[in-house]
């Protein structure tokens, strides 16, 4: 289902049943700098073309191997994409290509396309891999019509392939291409810069050192940026923002500060293609020679080097490349002759299609404005998730002396002056989830920043009527970006049975604002409250929850703080355990994984495993299904791919539990496979934080509190605060593309309370998606899938509305 928010649409559903790929002929390609999930990209292109009955080509070794032909160019099987879900890089090999550069070069690569029939290409590459593709198609009958006058094709073939259509999936781990939030393998760069980011804190720790690493980027700050904002980096140098002249001194400055303030470590992060406002460049080794010379720390230099391009995808890269090779198939199946070539890709949460020439030239126009020296332009031009995650970091990355801090503004026309610091309480309730403390830590710094009084209430509801609220400072929650679990301490308990106590610890401390970071406890937590304001006075204050749960069902938002990091867990595990049935052979694993009765996890999880089969509580199943399954897995044994992965959610049927499903596999498939069971359990909720769940909450709590800001102003009346309009208990949710305010009193409606899910869930599309690629017979409803839209430039001014993450 998409979005609660979208409009049911019932009757516009198409089907891609009509969508036949018959007498097709499609050609996979990865061209330019290797990145992690091109793999996953391939795999499902190739499935998707072989299930739409279209015969599917691999190109080896990128362009270079469409201009050489022979035997670079092979018919890709159903199983020749297996097990390379979980690899880097790419398996089909992408190299530099200098001939198709050459009208020669082009010329040979259409005679090879010809040869076999080969009309529609999927392109996988950077801005250059794309740009060249898209120059092919408009040469293309110009190359035709010159090999059909050297009589290298005949008119018959001329007329068969006279239409190339081209899409792209842009594979880059820089993340800079104009158009699309993420690109394929950016997110595993985040996460091998943030494993080394990691390692050396805890040595920086030791001896007080301060280190300067060097990440990718030549031309794009992303990774660099984010990686900064997803450890709570010192300083950072990217391209796109230059710093002012002069930063030499304001940098040692606050590194001092930061010293005398007990911190005994600085990290400054550095993009490759940093520079400063005079376009010259700023190395990793001037930036260390200026702090030995100036304060003496002892410095180190990281160069992170081609480790960032390694290793294996992230969960977030495979169903990110997942999605987008079976919308490239679906769009190469609807392209005609005047739909220009074009691009796939997310924007928030949704599948996209742009046209590609609009994409390449934004991202030309990025550099002519770096070029230029118009870095606010640059910024702008990056789109808008980078310029959020700019934005959030300068909202953190200052603390304010406590001179410069708001301490009274007047209101015009009004005798009586505001206060306006606050007393805002912050909180976790529910069962923890990576990214917690994330939120915390950017919640309590832009809570000082913005002039309030910041107050920690320790282990959730329980902490709250037992009166174990603090003042939390600027200082306590350093380092917490990168911690697991919830440092505050978090309880299911709900407030419902000791509201009387709370209201006292509200009055007590004199709490104005109460911001919630949880999971449905949480949401439930926060509707109590609201519904006793009618008796309670105390909690007529701008409340604010920030859904965080790893088993992301929340009403009112797509995706929940800590869901990512706790699918990576569930990846990881279902990565090795194919590994061991690969080695024995002929051998089924039955995965449990938990998320309550929503299945989230496991779907999303088995999209990202390569799962055969997934069982969840929204989708009922009966013994017949069972049985299905096990008929499908006994025909793949048949095969090269002598092994089954299936998961389980934990509450998907109370009778058909874990263990029945296993003895009934290991009865039904005697003789052809034996089966083996896991149950991942709190292996789930643990571990350190993913850089993407670090990022989000950092950005949601920035937000929530700017907002709670807003809000304290607005029902600040007769020397205090009263709010107790609906629009003043919300959640803040990202619903397909943007991040919105709701009204917890709305989303009562939208709630399944007996199962705690919501009643309409997005990632349920996904599962048609997953059972296509594991080779089953499915209706896909293209409805939901990218429609060709335009980049666009000059977006709204209100930015409070939407928000790319």
């Amino acid at each position: 289902m998409a979005g609660a928010s979208a409009p049911k649409r019932q009757d516009t559903r198409k089907f891609f049943e009509n969508l036949s790929g018959a007498g097709k002929s499609i050609a996979v390609l990865t061209s330019g700098g290797d990145a992690q999930g091109m793999n996953a990209a391939v795999r499902a292109a190739v499935r998707m073309g072989i299930y739409v009955g279209a015969k599917v080509y691999f190109i080896h070794e990128g362009y270079q191997g469409m201009v050489d032909g022979g035997d670079n160019i092979k018919e890709a099987k159903w199983e020749s994409v297996s097990s390379m879900l979980q690899v880097g890089g790419t398996v089909i090999g992408s190299a530099r290509c200098k001939d198709f550069r050459t009208h020669e070069g082009r010329l040979k690569a259409a005679h090879n396309l010809v040869q076999r029939d080969i009309t529609n290409l999927c392109v996988i590459g950077g801005d250059g891999s794309l740009t060249g593709a898209n120059l092919f198609r408009e040469e293309w009958s110009s190359l035709l019509e010159e090999l059909l006058q050297q009589g290298l094709i005949d008119e018959e073939a001329t007329q068969r392939n006279s239409e190339l259509h081209i899409v792209g999936m842009v594979g880059s781990i820089d993340n800079d291409f104009c158009g699309t939030d993420m690109t394929i393998g950016t997110d595993s760069a985040l996460h091998r810069i943030i494993e080394v980011v990691d390692a050396i804190m805890t040595t920086a720790q030791s001896h007080q050192r301060t280190f300067v690493l060097e990440v990718m980027g030549r031309h794009c700050g992303y990774l660099a940026l984010v990686s900064a904002l997803a450890c709570g980096a010192d300083w950072v140098f990217i391209p796109e923002m230059p710093p002012e002249d002069g930063w030499e001194d304001n940098m040692c400055q606050k590194l001092s500060e930061n010293r005398a303030d007990k911190k005994r470590l600085n990290i400054i992060i550095v993009a490759e293609g940093a520079i400063d406002r005079h376009n010259k460049s700023i190395t990793p080794d001037y930036i260390k020679d200026l702090v030995v010379r100036r304060l003496g720390f002892d410095t180190r230099v990281t160069i992170l080097g081609h480790v960032q391009r390694g290793g294996t995808p992230s969960a977030f890269d495979r169903i990110l490349a997942s999605r987008m090779g079976v919308e490239a198939v679906l769009a190469l199946l609807e392209a005609s002759a005047n739909t220009p070539a074009c691009v796939v890709s997310l924007v928030g949460n949704q599948a996209v299609r742009l046209p590609l020439m609009e994409c390449v030239q934004m991202t030309q126009e990025v550099q002519k404005a770096m070029d230029e020296k118009k870095f606010d332009e640059a910024v702008r031009l990056r789109g808008r998730s980078f310029e959020n995650n700019l934005s959030t970091y300068r909202l953190l990355s200052f603390r304010k002396a406590d001179s410069e801090l708001p301490n009274g503004e007047e209101e015009a026309g009004d005798e009586e002056q505001i206060d306006s610091s606050f007393n805002v309480a912050v909180m976790n309730v529910g069962a923890p989830a990576a990214g917690m403390n994330a939120a915390v830590r950017s919640a309590v710094r832009v809570g000082i920043t913005e002039g309030h009084k910041m107050f920690a209430v320790n282990d959730g509801f329980e902490g709250f009527y037992k009166g174990q609220i603090k003042e939390i400072k600027w200082g306590d929650v350093g380092g917490w970006t990168g911690q697991g679990g919830s440092l505050l301490g978090t309880k299911r308990t709900l407030p419902g049975k000791h509201l009387d106590k709370i209201a006292e610890q509200m009055r007590i401390h004199n709490i104005n604002a109460l911001l919630v970071v949880g999971g449905f406890e949480a949401f439930e937590s926060i509707l109590q409250l609201y519904v006793a304001r009618a008796d309670y006075e105390e909690f007529c204050i701008p409340m604010c929850i920030l859904p965080a749960t790893i088993s992301n069902n929340v009403p009112g938002t797509d995706l929940s703080l800590g869901a990512d990091t706790s699918l990576n867990a569930i990846v990881e595990t279902c990565d090795r355990i194919k590994q061991s049935a690969s080695g024995t052979k002929r051998r089924v694993f039955i995965i449990e994984t938990m998320g309550g009765y929503c299945g989230y996890l496991a779907t999303v999880g088995g999209l990202a495993a390569g799962a055969d089969t997934v069982y969840i509580y929204e989708e009922p199943f009966d013994i017949r299904d069972l049985q299905a399954n096990v008929e499908h897995l006994t025909e793949k044994m048949k095969t090269s791919i002598q092994r089954g992965l299936v998961l389980r959610n934990e509450n998907c049927n109370e009778n058909f539990t874990t263990d029945f499903i296993y003895q009934l596999y290991s009865e039904e498939g005697r003789g052809v496979f034996d089966c083996r069971k896991n149950i991942l359990g709190h292996m789930q909720q643990g571990g350190a934080p993913s850089p993407f769940d670090r990022n989000f909450g950092t950005k949601i709590a920035a937000k929530a509190m700017q907002w709670i800001t807003r809000t304290l102003k607005e029902s600040y009346k007769g020397g205090r605060v009263f709010a107790n309009s609906e629009d003043t208990a919300c959640l803040l949710g990202m619903r397909r593309r943007t991040l919105v305010f709701q009204p917890v009193a709305q989303l009562r409606d939208e709630t399944d309370f007996v199962h705690r899910i919501p009643k309409e869930q997005w990632w349920l599309k996904l599962r048609p998606l997953m059972k296509i690629l594991a080779k089953y017979k499915t209706s896909y409803d293209v409805s939901d899938s990218g429609q060709l839209e335009h980049v666009t430039r000059v977006r709204p001014k209100d930015s409070n509305t939407s928000t790319a993450i």
